[in-house]
């Protein structure tokens, strides 16, 4: 008896803890974030200037980058950009977490959705391109408090009524991943129409469901091998393998010509990343192209075509820093996708920088479940309208960074340039991480690694005293 009344005091107090995050991440804060006009703005390789059209020049303190990439003074653009890149963030109302009775992951979720966010953009580079852009990206509207404020407290008085009674669950139903395009119009229109179910079927990708492949319950119930639950708070090396496992046994075939690599200690080893280049997962053949992508065929990155055999890589690199801090100059590079990590108590999305500070995509903020079962599903709240800026100073030193290579010789470009970049200062005395020739197992290092070792993978310096991601309550 003493066992089920515990256990029934326990749900109580979850309901309760979700009731409150629901409403607390439902309020969105009416604030600009300013932005200079005299300094470059960097989104994920492109580049943006906000001084007037009628400036024939660049500012003095122009870090470089090329031509087709300078916008001069064109704030839009640089919003329709921005706003173009999938945003997720907490949700509630869907279907319980595996091992659990939660349908909402506010104050815990957030270097989850974080880990999307970084994903989601690889998958863009490799499905649509960095030059594709929503064209309603310029319609979303702004977040509102004064907007948002009525139904946050209906979701409290609708969360308080449903507490003490048992409430059926939203129905899981799965998504269908490959509506048919019709080839009608001029070719521009089947074009923006192709590229939009490519888009939609992205986003179901991710969605609030069992049977998404990269969606938050995937995670979770990844998240168990490696002895995590749902309400735990994980740190950004550990969400590195649970993409990267999610991606593994992935069935669509949207995937399949994709993979992930995660380094060990700091260090990308060269030829593990080109035997991910060569090796297929299961089920598919040599005879199958590895992206039939409309971006394939228009790749800036590479200048020979893809083979058949040969399959994308999105790297991903968990870091934990001593002296050393990333260099945001990386942000700069057209196959970066971007930094997950934050400041203490907070994951973010890092996308960006201009001078001093990041630009990154806050999870932080309570919509409603999704579903994506329909073939019109809303795409708005996928989108954010709203860039935000954080001192690079304030950055906390434990982070995973991402790359996207869609072939070995866009590795081998990838391997060069970081390599120059991560180059130590003076006051520094190691990279931040580093490119190696052979392989891992070259080096005595098993790919069986611990939890402990998987979270925090090298620790170079012990004389940092702040917390860092492995104290993080992750709100």
């Amino acid at each position: 008896m003493e066992n089920k009344g515990s256990d029934e005091v326990e749900k109580l107090k979850t309901k309760f803890m979700s009731m409150w995050h629901n409403v607390k991440y439902s309020w969105a804060l009416k604030s600009k974030t300013p932005f200079s006009r005299n300094s470059p703005v960097f989104l994920l390789g492109k580049c943006y200037h906000f001084k007037a059209e009628d400036v024939d020049c660049p500012s003095e303190d122009w870090h470089g980058g090329s031509d087709e990439n300078l916008v001069m003074g064109n704030v839009e653009a640089f919003r329709k950009d921005f706003a173009s890149r999938l945003w997720l963030t907490y949700r509630e109302d869907f279907p319980p977490l595996p091992g659990s009775t939660l349908t909402s992951d506010c104050g815990w979720g957030c270097m989850l959705r974080a880990g999307q966010m970084m994903m989601a953009q690889g998958l863009v580079l490799h499905v649509l391109g960095r030059d594709w852009s929503w064209p309603e990206a310029l319609t979303i509207q702004p977040l509102d408090v004064e907007s948002r404020t009525t139904t946050a407290a209906k979701r409290l008085v609708t969360s308080l009524q449903t507490s003490l009674q048992s409430n059926p669950r939203i129905s899981e139903s799965r998504q269908s991943l490959a509506p048919q395009a019709q080839a009608s119009g001029s070719a521009e229109e089947a074009d923006a129409h192709l590229k939009e179910m490519y888009h939609r079927n992205l986003v179901s990708w991710f969605a609030d469901v069992s049977s998404a492949p990269l969606g938050l319950h995937r995670l979770v119930r990844l998240g168990m091998t490696f002895g995590k639950q749902a309400g735990d708070w994980y740190g950004p090396a550990m969400v590195a393998h649970i993409l990267k496992e999610a991606v593994k046994e992935a069935m669509e075939p949207g995937l399949a010509g994709i993979t992930v690599y995660v380094s060990q200690d700091c260090t990308v080893y060269n030829e593990d990343v080109m035997d991910c280049h060569k090796v297929l997962k299961a089920g598919k053949t040599s005879g199958e192209t590895a992206d039939s992508s409309p971006a394939a065929q228009s790749s800036q990155l590479s200048t020979t075509p893809t083979l058949p055999e040969n399959q994308a890589v999105i790297i991903l690199i968990p870091v934990r820093l001593g002296g050393e801090r990333t260099n945001p100059e990386i942000l700069r590079l057209e196959y970066c996708i971007g930094i997950i990590g934050g400041k203490l108590k907070q994951a973010c999305y890092f996308v960006g920088f201009q001078d001093d500070s990041l630009i990154y995509m806050d999870p932080h903020y309570c919509q409603s479940f999704v579903n994506v079962s329909t073939s019109d599903f809303p795409l708005q709240s996928y989108h954010c309208p709203s860039p935000k800026k954080m001192p690079f100073s304030k950055m906390d030193p434990s982070c995973t960074i991402g790359f996207y290579s869609r072939s070995a010789q866009d590795y081998e470009r990838i391997r060069e340039e970081v390599s120059k970049l991560l180059e130590p200062s003076p006051k520094e005395k190691y990279p931040v991480f580093t490119f190696l020739q052979g392989r891992s197992a070259d080096y005595g290092l098993s790919a069986g690694l611990s939890t402990e070792t998987r979270e925090w993978p090298f620790l170079r310096e012990t004389r940092r005293t702040v917390p860092t991601a492995g104290d993080f309550v992750l709100l």
